[in-house]
């Protein structure tokens, strides 16, 4: 803790940081910040559209909703609703309706109902569309979805887009996962990019554009306005910025860590990963799991900057609800080591021996099987995985991309 001080110190000396309302020391400032230190000059005379969820905050928690439906010179005439709504109100795999936000009268167009990306309909009124959400850098988390169909219609329309920059949670540089197979491609994995993808938003969407994942006949006129203070070596909690949940179960930017090691095995239903319960993406767990037993093993594995313990506990929502259950917490103890994805798949294999009555190739784990495919991003590997649940045997076909992807990135990179 001592160095990140002494950081965050060092940067206050040289006028990188900016001090919150509340006190705290923000070594980042987000696009939002650099748009108003320039004068909202790249959207005074124009009318503005604006696709935002509450993550959309200065360091302050100002939204921009609000800093641009205040900013002189600026004409904010429509808000974009993806999941969960441009004011955090709508719960999750609900529908978001068309409205007018209560605070500044602004109609709301909902790109979480009737269609995913904006009509011309909706875009008539609007010389440029701009996009400020804070991510979580999953491919099947779907605001990058909801961004690059925007950024389509966008160059179909001749509609300019820009893209306020904000931090990966997970930093810049970890790469893992296949790109989808365009037979997998859907709204949890719309591109053709690995499952982390070590890029933030304004620079993937500079690479869409760049790599011509969006399709148009027409050119994008893009601009990312970016952050200023951000390393590719920083993760979230290191950024010094109050963190909004961009939906309800990653309630921390520590979670957003957890999010990639679970989240592919919670697709399934056969397991908690501790949604429902107090440690939502931390915990594999299920009636008949032995926590001991099942932690003993996962340890003794020795996977690279990971530990696990036993956990037992009674989810108050979701799967096994009221029901006590078993397993194992994940701690990753070395974010850098760490194989985050793979993390999953270990755990089922190792659950495939303790209990071969219910691995995941049995049961009602299959009626997942489609969504599971899509999310991972191949149809390729579940059943290569349970030929034996042994992650060897997956390894090559995980990592097939990584270095490719990881080259390709590099001309992309603001930071």
């Amino acid at each position: 803790m001592g160095m990140r001080y002494l950081i965050s110190f060092l940067f206050g000396v040289i006028g990188c940081c900016v001090m919150s309302a509340a006190g705290s020391v923000s070594v980042v400032k987000p696009g939002i910040e650099t748009l108003r230190d320039n004068g909202f000059e790249l959207l005074k005379g124009k009318r503005v559209g604006l696709i935002t969820n509450p993550t959309g905050v200065d360091n302050d928690l100002k939204s921009t909703i609000d800093i641009l439906h205040e900013a002189p010179g600026v004409n904010l005439v429509a808000l974009f609703a993806p999941e969960h709504g441009v004011r955090g109100d709508i719960p999750a795999g609900q529908k978001v309706a068309v409205a007018k936000d209560a605070v500044t009268g602004v109609k709301v167009h909902s790109l979480y109902g009737a269609t995913r990306r904006p009509t011309a309909e909706m875009l008539k009124d609007v010389d440029v569309l701009v996009y400020d959400i804070q991510d979580n850098g999953c491919r099947s988390y779907t605001f990058i979805s909801t961004m690059g169909l925007a950024m389509e219609q966008c160059a179909r329309l001749g509609k300019e887009f820009v893209v306020l920059d904000r931090p990966n949670p997970l930093g810049g540089n970890k790469v893992e996962g296949p790109v989808t197979d365009a037979d997998c491609r859907s709204f949890v994995g719309q591109y053709p990019v690995p499952y982390l993808y070590g890029l933030t938003p304004g620079e993937l969407a500079k690479m869409l554009v760049g790599e011509k994942m969006i399709t148009s006949d027409k050119p994008l006129k893009l601009t990312v306005v970016p952050m200023a203070g951000w390393k590719r070596d920083m993760l979230f909690s290191d950024t010094g910025m109050p963190w909004v949940l961009p939906s309800p179960h990653i309630p921390s930017s520590e979670t957003a860590i957890y999010y990639p090691a679970t989240g592919i095995a919670g697709e399934l239903d056969y397991l908690s990963i501790g949604v429902g319960y107090t440690l939502p993406f931390r915990t594999f767990a299920a009636p008949w799991i032995n926590g001991r037993k099942l932690a003993g093993r996962m340890n003794g594995l020795k996977i690279p900057g990971v530990l696990f313990r036993p956990v037992n506990y009674r989810p108050y929502y979701g799967f096994s609800k009221g029901v006590d259950v078993g397993g194992v917490e994940v701690y990753v103890t070395d974010f850098d080591k760490a194989p985050l994805t793979l993390i999953q798949f270990y755990v089922m294999q190792e659950l495939a021996a303790m209990y071969p009555a219910h691995k995941m190739s049995v049961g009602a784990a299959q009626k997942r099987f489609d969504m599971f495919d899509k999310v991972v991003g191949t149809r390729k590997l579940r059943p290569l995985f349970m030929k034996r649940h042994r992650v060897e045997d997956i390894l090559a076909l995980w990592n097939r991309d990584r270095d490719t992807f990881k080259a390709r990135k590099k001309k992309y990179e603001i930071y």
